[in-house]
């Protein structure tokens, strides 16, 4: 498992709400955690690792020895937006990409946790905005699509530079092709959702 960059296409993809939690689905979230740590993450949505499911992991404090504030949320619906903040973001599958996103400042979220028990919380500052970050992952969103338009146009070479890039490594064979991605989210989808 690993995070990917920019543009593959799970990235774009909505995910599928899951159905079934497991030994796997933990172990999978596991993984996910120790990925975001050694990325010095506080968020890691399932699409940023090439899996095409409702769900992400979180410890606003980046640290593995604070497994304690460790937190999975699936199926999230994010509901009761309040106020507007804007502040600066950036993305694990767009490494060194920062950019000012505005966010509601506090939120509702009903998901659920690995154990399969309903979570509905109310979130404001960074909890609120690492949650709405996420869940825009699972709809095929990234902060990108969230900038203003004169930062968008500051970042725009970064962000062709990060095309190029996946486009080179497809042309050489080093990733799998968007058939193969999409056999891919089928063979999760019937085992997951």
């Amino acid at each position: 498992m690993q995070i990917i960059q920019y543009p593959h296409p799970t990235l774009r993809h909505t995910s599928k709400p899951l159905r079934r939690f497991d030994a796997r689905l933990r172990k999978i979230v596991d993984e996910m955690f120790e990925l975001m740590y050694a990325a010095k993450g506080v968020g890691l949505a399932a699409n940023q690792v090439d899996l095409p499911l409702r769900f992400f992991v979180a410890n606003l404090e980046a640290d593995p020895a604070a497994r304690d504030q460790q937190r999975v949320f699936i199926n999230p619906v994010i509901s009761k937006p309040k106020g507007q903040k804007v502040g600066e973001e950036g993305c694990l599958s767009l490494p060194g990409l920062y950019g000012d996103v505005t966010r509601s400042e506090r939120i509702v979220i009903h998901a659920y946790d690995l154990a399969g028990n309903e979570v509905r919380e109310e979130a404001e500052g960074m909890l609120a905005r690492v949650i709405q970050h996420e869940t825009d992952h699972l709809d095929g969103v990234l902060f990108i699509d969230r900038l203003a338009p004169s930062a968008a146009l500051a970042t725009r070479q970064a962000v062709e530079d990060f095309e190029t890039i996946y486009a080179g490594r497809q042309q050489r064979g080093e990733g799998p092709s968007e058939k193969e991605i999409a056999q891919q989210w089928a063979q999760w989808a019937s085992e997951y959702c």
